[in-house]
């Protein structure tokens, strides 16, 4: 079976594959043709670009469409926002933390607190600290990349928790235990569920004391192409520091974020009704010299 690898070209298709890898094939040779036309094409230019039976195609057309993969209207294939929401994933999965450092760096020496890049790991259902710059500052917020925190409990987390859809906050409520880290730390499922329609509806989350003690966080959504969010820019810092220049937190960090987005800075869409917190924080633990928020309160670095 041939595969079309653009305009005018096909590409063979291993025959041991059998009708699974033509079927493959033509999936992934139907999405690069589509990928090339604005307009769409009709079913009859598709199984020419593609090299397959209209009869053949079909099918893979009809199923694509029924997963989003494909939009059809008039007579026209064409990307679906499936597609779409793909290659932005697959898009951040490769650059996405370099995108976003000079933004880092820019925070970083505006604020002279510490910065991270967070983003969601649906799967564990965490936040995760992906990238970060520490506060030159010898009393500091600070927490190793990598680091991982729960959804429910950090300004990154809540943040991150509040902009996803209300299935998913719905089902997260139902299954994660609310376990208190701190005397802050929000357990009431009602309480939780207000709080996140506030985050979502202020674009912020805040968080003061309620992971760590003596900690403070400041979080604000990145948006995708489609307007999902799966990461954010967070600021930490000593709750000190954190209260006197929050406002002008916030406007350096909404600053921040419509750069990465791409978008106009401005209130977050309304809440479906289910999710939005307002503070967070993240938990610190470090190792670069001076004092630091680190574990559950401020200790003295070597």
């Amino acid at each position: 079976m041939r595969r079309s690898a653009g305009p005018g070209r096909s590409v063979e298709a291993d025959p041991a594959e059998g009708s699974s890898g033509r079927s493959s094939a033509r999936v992934i040779a139907a999405l690069e043709a589509l990928t090339r036309s604005e307009e769409g094409l009709g079913l009859a230019e598709l199984s020419l670009a593609v090299g397959a039976p209209k009869s053949s195609l079909l099918g893979i057309l009809r199923s694509l469409v029924v997963l989003g993969y494909l939009a059809h209207s008039h007579g026209l294939y064409r990307l679906g926002p499936r597609s779409f929401r793909l290659a932005a994933d697959m898009l951040a999965v490769r650059r996405f933390p370099s995108l976003v450092r000079p933004v880092l760096q820019d925070l970083h020496a505006r604020t002279q607190e510490t910065v991270f890049l967070v983003q969601l790991d649906a799967v564990a259902r965490r936040s995760t600290y992906v990238e970060g710059i520490d506060s030159p500052n010898p009393v500091r917020y600070t927490v190793p990349t990598g680091t991982t925190r729960p959804l429910y409990v950090s300004a990154g987390g809540l943040m991150l928790l509040a902009f996803q859809d209300p299935g998913f906050i719905d089902a997260y409520l139902r299954s994660v235990p609310l376990d208190p880290l701190t005397p802050r730390t929000i357990t009431d499922v009602g309480k939780l569920r207000q709080r996140l329609q506030t985050i979502r509806r202020e674009g912020f989350a805040v968080s003061i004391g309620e992971t760590v003690p003596g900690a403070a966080g400041l979080a604000a959504p990145i948006f995708n192409a489609d307007g999902s969010v799966t990461a954010g820019l967070l600021i930490a810092a000593p709750v000190e520091r954190f209260e006197k220049r929050l406002p002008e937190f916030k406007r350096l960090l909404r600053e921040a974020t419509s750069i990465v987005s791409g978008i106009t800075p401005g209130p977050a869409p309304e809440a479906p009704a289910l999710g939005a917190p307002a503070p967070s924080e993240a938990r610190p633990a470090g190792r670069r010299r001076g004092r630091r928020v680190v574990g559950s309160d401020v200790a003295t670095g070597d």
